[in-house]
C-alpha cells in the first residue's frame, strides 16, 4: 500500500472513500490496507485494541469480488473501512472485554443487530476500539487496556466512554466508528477531539438480541468527522427489532436527503450554563455557544437565551440507581463468564462502588429511578414549550485532563455529581429520550470546544448541523497527530 494513498485517503471522508470505490477508483481491499497503515502508524494513540484484519481482508474481498461497489446495489458507505467500539456493538466470535479485566477473555456469541446492519451496508469492520469499564466513564483509561491518548493532546482525554473510536476517527484512521451513549458518551468524546458526535432519539436504533440498557437511557450510533457520514450511518442502521420494547416513528425521508434541504425558521432556547451545580462555565465555551447563536441567527432562526427547568437532585439520585443496578448485571455477567465470583482486582474501585451499592437497591428504590427519569423528561419538555432546540455547551470547560473522571467518590451520586459538573446538560438528552448533536464550532488554546443540540428527533439538528458546518467549517482543523497530509 502506498503510504502516501494512505495519507490522502483520511482526508475523505466515509462518503467520499465509498464514492472513490464505486467509481472504481480504489478497490474496497486499498481502502483497508491504507486503514489498516493508518492504524500501525497510531499506535501510540492505543484507541483499537482489537485487531480484526483478517476478517476485513475477507470481507473486503468478497465485497470487491461481488460487483456490488461498482453497480451501487452496496449503498452508499460500502467498502468504507470500520471500526467497533468494544462495547455493546458486539461481533460474533470476536474478543469483547467491556474495558474490564473481569472479561479479558471474553469471546462475544451474537453480533449485535446494529452491527448485522453495518455489515449489510458494505461497511468493513476491521477492529474494535477502546472503551472504559462498562461504560461507566466519560474518559477511556481502563485499567486493562490502558489509557487512550487524544491526538490533539497527549495531556488530555479523548473523553468517554466511547474514547477510543473518537481518537481513531480524530487521527484520520477511519472517517467514522461506532459509540454509545448513556449521559454522553458519543457527545463527549466528540467535544474533546473535535468530532460531530450524535447521539440519536431513545429507540431510533435497536440493541436486539439484548436488552435496553440503562432503561432507555443508552442509545448507539457513531463518530464521525462530517454531517452527511452522521447521516449515512444513522440511515444505515435506523429502525427496531421485532419485539423492540421501544418504537420510534421513522423519518419522514432519508437523513441524507434530508440535510441538502433548509430547515424552516427553528425558534432556540440558548443556555451557556449548567442546570447541575457546577463551576461556572469557561468564558472560551461560553464565547462558543454564543458564536454558534449569532450564526444560527444570521441563517434566519430566532435564539433566545434561557432554559428549562427540572430537580436536577433528583435525576442525579436515579442517573446513579440505574447504573448501580446496570453493574450489578455487570457482576452477575462476570460471575457467569468467569465460574466464580470476581476478584477485587477484576473490577476498577469506582465500578465496586457502583456494585456494592447495587446489592443494597431496593425493587422500590429501581421502580422509584424509572418514575423519576420519566418525570423529569417530561418536566424538560415542558420548559421547551414554545421552543424547537435547545442550545447548550457539550462540556462546560475545554477537555479535562486524565485521572478525573473515573475516580472513585465514594458513593454514586458523588461519582455523577463530578461528571455532571464538567458535562452539564449532556444527560438530559438521554433523560428525556431526545436526540443530540456536538458539533466541533470552537477551540481553546489550540483544543477543540464543543457546541450541543438537543431536539426531540434527529433529522432537524442534522439540517442545522449540516447549515453550521457551512457557516462555521471546522474540516481544516487537524490534530497534531493527524495521519493526513
Amino acid at each position: 500500500m502506498d503510504a502516501n494513498l494512505a495519507a490522502e485517503l483520511a482526508d475523505t471522508d466515509a462518503m467520499g472513500q465509498a464514492a472513490l470505490a464505486a467509481a472504481g477508483e480504489v478497490s474496497a481491499a486499498e481502502l483497508l490496507e491504507a486503514a489498516i497503515l493508518r492504524l500501525d502508524g497510531a499506535r501510540g494513540l492505543n484507541a483499537v485494541i482489537t485487531d480484526l484484519f483478517e476478517r476485513g481482508r475477507a470481507q473486503a474481498a468478497a465485497l470487491d469480488a461481488s460487483g456490488a461497489l461498482r453497480d451501487g446495489s452496496a449503498g452508499p458507505l460500502a467498502g468504507v473501512p470500520f471500526l467497533l467500539k468494544d462495547l455493546g456493538a458486539s461481533l460474533a466470535g470476536a474478543p469483547g472485554a467491556m474495558g474490564s479485566r473481569a472479561f479479558r477473555t471474553h469471546v462475544a456469541r451474537h453480533t449485535a443487530w446494529i452491527v448485522e446492519r453495518y455489515l449489510d451496508a458494505g461497511l468493513v469492520v476491521f477492529g474494535k476500539t477502546n472503551t472504559p469499564e462498562w461504560g461507566n466513564h466519560c474518559t477511556t483509561e481502563p485499567s486493562l487496556f490502558g489509557r487512550t491518548a487524544n491526538p490533539w493532546s497527549p495531556s488530555i482525554t479523548p473523553g468517554g466512554s466511547s474514547g477510543g473510536s473518537a481518537s481513531a476517527v480524530a487521527a484520520g484512521v477511519v472517517p467514522a466508528a461506532s459509540g454509545g451513549d448513556g449521559t454522553g458518551s458519543i457527545r463527549v468524546p466528540a467535544a474533546c477531539c473535535g468530532l460531530v458526535g450524535l447521539k440519536p432519539r431513545r429507540a431510533r436504533t435497536s440493541f436486539a438480541p439484548g436488552g435496553q440498557l440503562l432503561e432507555g437511557l443508552a442509545v448507539e450510533h457513531a463518530l464521525s468527522r462530517t454531517v452527511r457520514d452522521s447521516a449515512a450511518l444513522l440511515d444505515a442502521v435506523t429502525g427496531s427489532a421485532p419485539g423492540d420494547p421501544y418504537n420510534a416513528a421513522p423519518p419522514d425521508q432519508a437523513l441524507l436527503q434530508a440535510i441538502r434541504r433548509t430547515p424552516e425558521p427553528q425558534r432556540i432556547l440558548m443556555s451557556t450554563g449548567s442546570p447541575f451545580p457546577a463551576p461556572a462555565t469557561d468564558p472560551r465555551v461560553a464565547n462558543a455557544v454564543e458564536s454558534a447563536a449569532r450564526a444560527l441567527e444570521g441563517l434566519g432562526h430566532r435564539v433566545q437565551t434561557g432554559a428549562p427547568e427540572f430537580d436536577t437532585d433528583a435525576v442525579a439520585d436515579a442517573v446513579a440507581v440505574l447504573h448501580n443496578v446496570s453493574n450489578v448485571q455487570l457482576y452477575d455477567f462476570a460471575r457467569a463468564h468467569l465460574g466464580r465470583d470476581p476478584r477485587d482486582d477484576e473490577f476498577e474501585p469506582s465500578t465496586w462502588v457502583m456494585i456494592r451499592e447495587g446489592f443494597t437497591t431496593t425493587g422500590v428504590s429501581y421502580a422509584d429511578a424509572i418514575d423519576t427519569v420519566h418525570a423529569q423528561g417530561r418536566a424538560f419538555a415542558a420548559g421547551m414549550a414554545g421552543h424547537d432546540v435547545l442550545l447548550a455547551p457539550t462540556l462546560l470547560a475545554p477537555p479535562p485532563t486524565y485521572g478525573v473522571l473515573d475516580q472513585p467518590r465514594g458513593t454514586t451520586r458523588a461519582f455523577f455529581d463530578v461528571e455532571f459538573a464538567h458535562t452539564g446538560w449532556t444527560p438530559m438528552a438521554n433523560v428525556t429520550g431526545w436526540a443530540a448533536i456536538s458539533l466541533p464550532l470552537g477551540s481553546a488554546g489550540g483544543l477543540p470546544i464543543g457546541v450541543q443540540l438537543m431536539a426531540p428527533d434527529e433529522t432537524i439538528l442534522l439540517q442545522l448541523a449540516a447549515q453550521l458546518q457551512d457557516a462555521m467549517p471546522w474540516a481544516q482543523r487537524r490534530p497534531a497527530a493527524w495521519l493526513g497530509r
